[in-house]
């Protein structure tokens, strides 16, 4: 793994009215890293995550993806330019089939546009095979053969939960935002996730900044951690050093005992 920060992030903060959600926060993200970002409910993760993906303009600080200053940038741009992510609430198109749910992840790499890729099959036939390859090796990949023709609506839960990560690996990210991947999953599904979290790191070399509740899946598959509180970085550093600093034990568990599998 290169060491070298894919992400740079300084002094970012933001505020709605008089509330500030994010303050003053900085992180380095390595290249080829799982990186954990934790903390309180109302501790700033997803705005954070929000401004990243820039569906959040920041109020004051600086993004920088390899080297390229995307701190104002449009959503679009930045997926472009490689940053793809999830959402915390699934937001696929439930009356579509896996497999189309996923061709619209290719939209930004199609050249002869969204509509004329999925459905006209003419003067895009040859964008529209090979955009198709791409995604029939993720429906491959995350196991979704059976359900390629299935409406996501009538998938169960944990299923929808990877198609969506299958349409966001549908653009070809260098870099992967999970908001919260395994929320309300049960223990096996929660398994599973974790299980094509590190295969997409490992296998595809994609860094992976992940917001997750559960300390156990965070302490087992992350490089590096981030602790947020109340907007404001608390604490960051391996696994280890994050679990085993007091600072967050008293203020994220409230107890001296570390951090355990939750």
């Amino acid at each position: 793994m290169d060491d070298g920060p894919i992400l740079d992030v300084v002094g970012l903060s933001k505020k709605f009215g008089g509330v500030t959600a994010v303050q003053e926060v900085s992180l380095r993200v390595p290249r080829g890293s799982i990186l954990s970002i934790i903390g309180p409910n109302g501790a700033g993760k997803t705005s954070l995550l929000n401004m990243l993906s820039g569906f959040y303009r920041p109020d004051t600080g600086q993004i920088v993806l390899e080297g390229k200053d995307i701190t104002h940038r449009k959503p679009s741009e930045i997926a472009q330019l490689g940053v793809a992510r999830t959402f915390q609430n699934i937001a696929l198109f439930s009356g579509m089939t896996v497999l189309d749910n996923l061709m619209l992840g290719r939209h930004v790499r199609m050249k002869a546009g969204v509509l004329s890729s999925v459905i006209y099959w003419g003067m895009a036939q040859k964008e529209d095979i090979a955009h198709r390859e791409v995604v029939e090796e993720i429906i491959e990949f995350l196991k979704l053969q059976d359900l390629r023709k299935q409406p996501t609506s009538v998938l169960a839960y944990g299923l929808r939960k990877r198609v969506e990560l299958g349409r966001a690996l549908a653009l070809d990210p260098k870099v992967l935002l999970l908001d919260e991947p395994m929320g309300g999953m049960n223990q096996d599904e929660k398994e599973d996730m974790a299980r094509y979290i590190l295969d997409v790191n490992q296998e595809r070399g994609i860094t992976v900044v992940l917001i997750e509740h559960d300390m156990g899946v965070v302490m087992d598959i992350s490089d590096r951690v981030v602790v947020l509180e109340r907007g404001r970085r608390l604490s960051a550093g391996t696994p280890d050093e994050v679990q085993n600093d007091p600072k967050v034990i008293e203020a994220y568990l409230g107890t001296s005992k570390g951090m355990g599998r939750t």
